[in-house]
């Protein structure tokens, strides 16, 4: 398998994640969306294999790269929305 085979399959995977699951926090630009879809792989892949869906020469495919980037999108948004600064009753800021 060739690395722009990867590059493309996870780009697609990202990008189809991204449009699935929109949100003010997603990561943007080529390279993260690459890296979204390609870490989307990976999650599928393990996933598959621990299950049992795939044997440990097999990967996932682009709908498995797909569910392993929005679950990866998920895990983004949860960590990310701790981080974001909020309103407190005093109208001061604080981290959460």
């Amino acid at each position: 398998m060739s690395i722009i085979y990867i590059i493309l399959i996870g780009f697609i995977a990202g990008l189809i994640a991204r449009f699935l699951s929109p949100g003010p926090y997603n990561p943007s630009g080529f390279i993260m969306t690459v890296l979204l879809g390609i870490a989307g792989a990976f999650v599928a892949t393990w996933l598959g294999q621990t299950i049992g869906w795939y044997r440990l020469d097999q990967g996932a495919g682009l709908i498995g790269a797909t569910v392993g980037a929005v679950l990866v999108l998920f895990v983004w948004r949860m960590i990310k929305g701790r981080s974001t600064p909020v309103e407190g009753p005093s109208g001061g800021r604080r981290w959460l």
